[in-house]
């Protein structure tokens, strides 16, 4: 048993479960959980957050729909960040000014986002120096004693290590610049501050995100209307057993044994870690030692290609399943999923397949999985529902309670019940102050790396779309390929404009791609959009740009173990060619639209 290994992205909860009950019965490890876009947005070190300094490794909750002044550091919520559609809808209600006027939006981050561009303010800072800034103003606001909470003799232990001017000096902000936000931050009614995926991608990623945490503890925001809440686990025990993104160390680990011929059989379920994966990992050199792999995925994509058999599951318009959100709402709630056409080809739900499996095998696996196919299981599940006092609906019969979730779509309580978190002894004790460090010599490597998801690719998920790759950046206008943004300043300095193909290396890997000259950016940041470059995955993703994860390196954060993905040092070499992208729009510099 402990020779088979299951690595996947982030599934269904239904099959997690059944899944995590075979290996269980099995007596294997249970299965490893990563996928790209839960590493950019930060999923596991949001996860570690709670759990540090709430006590619970619940996701938060943030109530923007009621915050009136709402500080995100690097968390692009009106994109790809966690819910994006939930985030947009309550970005909306707090612009309404719930409370009577108008909200405000402050986003901090190296590279102007369509998160930033739709902000009231954008501070762009350098990498690695958000956490700086969440100190140096928490350390204002109790300082000066401002905001309406009273006194912050309690808080003042937290920052009894940080020095607002050399934070200032550090990252970049003028220390004015820092006093006016924090008398904005404290004197607003429902203030609420947001750590994001960008602050996840680095090595004090942890520091940061507890720096920004701290400051909604500070204003007294920590489970009250307009701040920050927990997510609802599942309302009964057995939907509690949901998928959790693991963190980037346990990849590692998977890898090595891998490597070592430890492994015998390996079983990919979703996600697509030959090309999600930094190269410099190994993990496709490991792959190829491995004596059996057998892939779970809808698509041939550079994963699927590698394996000895193929079972590929059903789309998501095909299948069945439940959900427990996470980031949840104000109340429990489980979603549920029915198919709204029949397979089209020969597919067959992987659910389906672990329980066959089970019943083949006999003994225990077959006891801890006795359903005879995935529809049973889900009607099961779902009776334990049934008779609740909290749900928005109830039936007679627990036929006819299962009748109503699937024409409700799911379940969720009647009431509000936002679950209130109690914070741990991590906010009476002082915040570390931790500088960030980064791969690749400053002097060698002057640049730093910054990928980003894109919001019609994501991590690369729709590149096999060609509705997706036609769909053009918000910020840049560009698409059907990889670009290069850099700072005008830095473009002038290197010789270089738009279309100018040059070469990106880091210490791990290079690349080529055209520049997009993009005045939103750090002068000090390279920023370039995760999707493209894949080797697979169909005619519309195969050879199509460059792979931004080549570039990175595979190293994980001390605290916490997620990928340090945004903290690489690269340096740009001009190639001479050019090569013209695809945009919406050419512009001459005089806001005319031309057609060269």
């Amino acid at each position: 048993p402990g020779r088979l290994a299951v690595l996947g992205g982030l599934m269904p909860d239904h099959l997690y479960r059944l899944l995590s009950l075979l290996l269980e019965s099995l007596g294997a490890p249970p299965p490893v959980i990563f996928d790209l876009h839960s590493a950019l947005e930060g999923r596991a070190a949001a996860a570690r957050l709670s759990e540090v300094f709430f006590g619970a490794a619940e996701l938060p909750v943030y109530d923007l729909g009621r915050a009136d002044v709402v500080f995100s550091f690097g968390a692009n919520f009106l994109e790809t960040w966690m819910s994006p559609v939930a985030q947009s809808y309550a970005y909306g209600n707090m612009r309404q000014g719930p409370f009577g006027g108008r909200g405000l939006l402050v986003q901090f981050e190296p590279r102007l986002s369509a998160t930033a561009a739709s902000a009231d303010r954008w501070i762009p800072l350098r990498p690695g120096t958000e956490g700086f800034v969440a100190l140096a103003l928490g350390r204002i606001i109790v300082e000066e004693r401002l905001g309406h909470v009273g006194s912050h003799r309690p808080h003042a232990a937290l920052y009894q290590d940080v020095d607002a001017t050399e934070l200032a000096m550090a990252s970049q902000v003028p220390i004015e610049t820092l006093r006016q936000l924090a008398r904005l931050f404290a004197d607003a009614e429902h203030p609420v501050a947001i750590p994001g995926g960008s602050l996840a991608g680095q090595q004090n990623g942890a520091a940061s995100m507890l720096a920004v945490q701290a400051l909604n503890h500070v204003v007294a925001q920590v489970g009250r209307v307009g701040g920050v809440f927990l997510s609802s686990p599942g309302p009964i025990s057995v939907l509690r057993q949901t998928a959790k993104v693991d963190s980037f160390a346990r990849v590692q680990d998977l890898i090595e044994q891998m490597q070592a011929g430890e492994v015998d059989l390996l079983l990919a379920v979703g996600g697509n870690p030959v090309f999600e994966l930094p190269a410099a990992a190994g993990f496709a050199a490991a792959i190829e030692r491995v004596p059996y792999v057998v892939s779970f995925g809808s698509f041939v994509d550079e994963t699927a290609v590698r394996a000895d058999l193929i079972l590929p599951d059903h789309s998501y318009l095909e299948s069945w399943g439940y959900q427990v959100p996470e980031p949840g709402a104000d109340r429990p709630a489980v979603s549920g999923q029915q198919p709204v056409v029949r397979p089209v080809y020969d597919t067959r739900a992987s659910a389906d397949v672990f329980l066959a499996l089970a019943a083949r095998l006999g003994g225990r696996p077959s006891e801890a999985l006795p359903w005879p196919d995935e529809v049973s299981f889900l009607e099961e599940t779902v009776r334990n529902l049934y008779g609740s006092s909290l749900g928005a609906y109830d039936a007679d019969t627990p036929a006819g309670f299962f009748a109503l979730w699937r024409q409700y779509g799911g379940w969720w309580s009647e009431k509000e019940l936002p679950r209130e978190p109690e914070v741990t002894d991590a906010a009476i004790q002082p915040l570390p102050v931790v500088a960030p460090e980064f791969v690749g010599d400053e002097q060698t490597y002057p640049f730093h790396l910054l990928p980003y998801p894109s919001v019609a690719l994501s991590d690369g998920r729709g590149a096999n779309l060609p509705w997706m790759q036609e769909t053009p950046d918000p910020m840049t206008t560009a698409r059907w390929g990889t670009w290069v943004e850099l700072n005008p300043e830095v473009a002038r300095s290197l010789g270089i404009g738009d279309d100018d193909i040059v070469r990106v290396i880091s210490p791990h890997g290079e690349l080529e791609a055209p520049v997009v000259v993009y005045p939103g950016i750090h002068p000090e940041v390279v920023a370039i959009p995760v999707g493209q470059g894949h080797t697979d995955y169909g005619r519309f993703a195969q050879r199509r740009g460059s792979n931004p994860l080549d570039l990175v390196a595979p190293i994980a954060a001390a605290d916490g173990g997620a990928l340090a993905w945004g903290a690489t040092r690269v340096r740009l070499e001009a190639t001479g060619r050019r090569q013209t992208l695809a945009r919406l729009e050419s512009l001459d510099g005089a806001g005319r639209e031309t057609l060269g």
